[in-house]
């Protein structure tokens, strides 16, 4: 990822492929990920995880449309990024599938190398 910009997409694209070690791997060695279900995880290692099981229940089929983003940069090489998102396809226990819901990605990234990471991120519901 050149630019901070590519980072939802990156989001996106591996969250609706279930590719967890993708996931993880937008994130720096040591950071840190607060999951649309309330999973806190530290490192890349806990973040893959904490995916997997992720993606092994309520998110099995679930799909992200990427609404309005916002940077605010607080220095350089570094910004927090706010993306809204869609979620659909997310499934209930019986496999049932649950409404569409509003989730906001908010993330702390920095320019390391020739790319860009996340320290931290979180991802929730959002009403509106």
């Amino acid at each position: 990822m050149t630019q901070p910009t590519d980072f939802p997409r990156a989001f996106a694209a591996a969250f609706g492929s279930q590719n967890a070690e993708a996931l993880a791997a937008l994130f720096g060695e040591d950071g840190s990920f607060h999951s649309l279900t309330g999973h806190w995880a530290e490192g890349r290692r806990d973040i893959t995880r904490g995916l997997q099981q992720e993606f092994a229940g309520l998110s099995r089929m679930a799909r992200l449309v990427t609404g309005k983003v916002t940077l605010r940069p607080i220095g350089p090489g570094a910004t927090i990024l706010h993306q809204r998102f869609v979620v659909t396809g997310l499934r209930d226990a019986s496999g049932a599938e649950l409404p569409r819901i509003g989730a906001l990605l908010t993330a702390v990234l920095v320019a390391k190398g020739t790319g860009w990471l996340a320290l931290t991120a979180t991802f929730a519901v959002v009403e509106g």
